[in-house]
Formats: structure tokens, C-alpha cells, sequence
């Protein structure tokens, strides 16, 4: 198997699963136990210092960071479909709502779960408030973040928002919860969820 994801079903490793069915591609599972701290094992450490998941392994290639992961697979494996060409001007909203998940939307959900106090001029998301108007922005009058051209920025994007709205830590807005339902809709998300299902059961986690 040339490409295996670490993963564990309740890490950020479970929403990779879905642009690997996007992708149509050959892969495999690599289960992770990070209940039990193997996260930190030689070997994960090995392939990311940081021992986390998820890791993506191509051959004799290394990637760490779901979005980095995603980027990394549609260009390689998808470019022209999932990830627009260099020169196609739909490129620059691709990587802009495709980076702003992890550099944005979940450092600022994680700051307003924990009550952590800032000063918006001195942490990236600025305030809350201005990151759900963002997100809206994304979405506005748009089947997908680019338009009605659906992309690997969805599978970042879409993901956090889907998980989001899950744990209940992002309003159930009407754009967020519509564009939830249409990303579930799509039959990769779904076989990616039922994998994270079975995956889940058939190590005995629950949640």
C-alpha cells in the first residue's frame, strides 16, 4: 500500500478519510491508539516530532497537518479537479478558505471554549465575531466555497464546520447547517463517516 494514514477516528486524522474518498485512491489505515499515548510512540515520532496524527505516508513521502495533507493529495492526485491549476484564477479562493480553517477558525473556537482572553490586535482570528461574518462571507450565496465548483478547500473548510456543528462549539447558523447537510450528502463522506464508525467500534471507543 503506497499511501496509509495514521489515524484515529477521534483525532483530526478522521476527516483526512474523506478526501481519500474523494480521491478515489488506494490506501490504507494505520490505527493509532492515542488513548493509550502511542501517538508518542518511536515510530509515530519518527515521522512527526510533534507525535500526532494524522500522518500521511506516499511512498517514501511524509505528511503531517490535515490541511497540509489535503492540499498535498488533490495537487498530486487531483489537480485540475479538486485543486484548481496554478493559473486558474479560482486558485486564490482555494487556498484562502482552505488555510483559513486551521489558521483561523479553530484557534479562535478554541479561545472562546476556553474563555482565554487577547486583545484582537495581537492573535491572527482578530475576534469571534469577525470570523463567523468570514465564514458566512465564504458561503454566501455559494453551493461550495467556490461556488458551485466543489474542491479540497470543502473537505478543510467544510470539514471543520461539519465537526464544529457536530460538538456544538460553531451556531447552527441556516448557511453553516445547510452547507453541512449537502457536504454529508456527497456518497465519499459518507463511506468516510461509516469507516470512522467501524473503525470506532471495532476498537470499543464510544462517543
Amino acid at each position: 500500500m503506497s499511501i496509509t494514514l495514521y489515524h484515529h477516528p477521534f483525532s483530526r486524522a478522521a476527516n483526512v478519510v474523506w478526501p481519500l474518498e474523494e480521491l478515489g485512491i488506494e490506501y490504507g489505515l494505520h490505527f493509532v491508539d492515542i488513548m493509550k499515548g502511542a501517538q508518542k510512540s518511536p515510530d509515530v515520532v519518527a515521522l512527526n516530532p510533534m507525535g500526532k496524527v494524522p500522518i500521511l505516508t506516499d511512498g517514501d513521502l511524509v505528511v503531517t497537518e490535515g490541511a497540509a495533507i489535503c492540499l498535498y493529495l488533490a495537487d498530486r492526485y487531483s489537480l485540475g479537479k479538486l485543486a484548481p491549476t496554478p493559473d486558474d484564477a479560482a486558485r486564490a479562493a482555494y487556498l484562502r478558505w482552505s488555510l483559513f480553517s486551521p489558521s483561523v477558525i479553530e484557534p479562535a473556537v478554541s479561545a472562546r471554549s476556553a474563555g482565554a482572553q487577547h486583545k484582537p490586535s495581537q492573535v491572527g482570528w482578530g475576534t469571534y465575531e469577525s470570523v463567523i461574518a468570514s465564514m458566512e462571507s465564504a458561503l454566501a450565496g455559494r453551493t461550495y466555497v467556490l461556488g458551485d465548483r466543489f474542491s479540497m478547500a470543502d473537505c478543510i473548510f467544510g470539514g471543520a464546520v461539519r465537526y464544529l456543528l457536530r460538538v456544538k462549539a460553531l451556531e447552527a447558523t441556516p448557511t453553516f447547517t445547510a452547507y453541512a447537510e449537502r457536504l454529508a450528502a456527497r456518497p465519499a463522506a459518507q463511506r468516510a463517516d461509516a469507516k470512522n464508525a467501524a473503525i470506532a467500534k471495532e476498537h470499543g471507543l464510544g462517543g
